[in-house]
């Protein structure tokens, strides 16, 4: 039987996001899982071609972000492992997702197979980007404006110019 404390220490958790060392989100995952802390680190799969072989390899989606379950007793643990930098931080607290959250990224990964993350603060104007889905699919353009998560871009493909505004999500560097 679970105490009281134990009951209210597991109703606590919550999905937070920490910021780790570059390139080090694969090694943060599998340290924390071995301290006994559930994370998450969502990878997609991608073929490598070196001089003398092709390899598959599990690349992180999210550059330098590992998801974690945790309650605010675990927290110093999680700060403490190497890698870690810190908690994403929003309005003063750490940055929490909900349970729905996490399994529509885990979702989203089992279904598609060309998964790339840009963030908006990759993009900027005259870049050269592809749509990915939507009536638009693979029509690419140029970027003539960041609007947010939004991206206002030209089509010049289709022996006239359009101009659309794209979700940055819905966007690949050409």
């Amino acid at each position: 039987m679970l105490s009281n404390t134990h009951k209210r220490d597991l109703q606590q958790r919550s999905w937070k996001v920490i910021y780790t060392r570059p390139r080090w989100e694969k090694k943060v995952d599998t340290l924390l899982q071995a301290s006994g802390v559930e994370s998450y680190c969502p990878l997609k799969k991608e073929s490598h071609k070196w001089a003398d072989r092709n390899k598959i390899v599990h690349l992180p989606i999210f550059s330098s972000y590992v998801f974690v379950y945790s309650n605010p007793k675990e927290e110093s643990l999680i700060r403490q492992t190497l890698g870690v930098i810190n908690f994403i931080h929003f309005e003063g607290r750490p940055a929490t997702l909900t349970d729905a959250e996490i399994n529509r990224i885990r979702d989203f990964i089992a279904q598609e197979k060309d998964i790339e993350i840009i963030s908006v603060n990759q993009l900027s104007a005259g870049d050269r980007v592809r749509i990915k889905s939507g009536a638009l699919e693979s029509l690419s353009g140029k970027v003539l404006q960041v609007q947010g998560k939004n991206v206002l871009m030209v089509l010049d493909h289709l022996g006239c110019v359009i101009i659309t505004k794209v979700a940055a999500e819905n966007t690949i560097l050409a």
